[in-house]
């Protein structure tokens, strides 16, 4: 959707530190509510922007306070895209365990990217696998 218009835009840059992406939820959720987007759809996106702030923070990153992550989410009257970058070495999506095979099902590794895929219409790696890229199309009125 290239002439997409988009009606907010908002650019950070947090430290690699827990609670640093607090703010940045609390506005896009305030912005999605002002826009009256439904309660399922703010749940959808609040889950996976703080899994994915989370999964940079701590694996990305691996919590080196010299690093930030780097957020930018735009929204329009029916989409929201969120793009999170962090400056760690990066990974294979493919190369994590499904968290519902019965061999990982003790380990909790893979369950924010399993819940992410679960809940955003597109999420979408880089190829150095250090940004994450998920949109969220609108599916319900408040």
């Amino acid at each position: 959707m290239p002439n997409e218009s988009w009606a907010w835009l908002i650019e950070k840059v947090i430290p690699s530190q827990r609670g640093a992406g607090r703010q940045i939820i609390d506005e896009v959720l305030a912005r999605l509510q002002h826009h009256q987007w439904g309660s399922h759809d703010v749940f959808s996106v609040q889950l996976a922007l703080e899994e994915a702030i989370v999964n940079a923070i701590r694996h990305g990153n691996r919590m080196d306070a010299s690093k930030q992550v780097h957020v930018v989410c735009k929204m329009s009257p029916q989409r929201i895209f969120i793009e999170i970058t962090d400056e760690g070495p990066g990974f294979d999506p493919e190369q994590v365990p499904d968290p519902t095979d019965d061999e990982h099902l003790e380990c909790p590794g893979g369950r924010g990217i399993m819940l992410m895929r679960s809940y955003m219409s597109r999420v979408e790696y880089n190829e150095t696998g250090n940004t994450v890229v998920m949109e969220k199309e609108r599916t319900d009125l408040a």
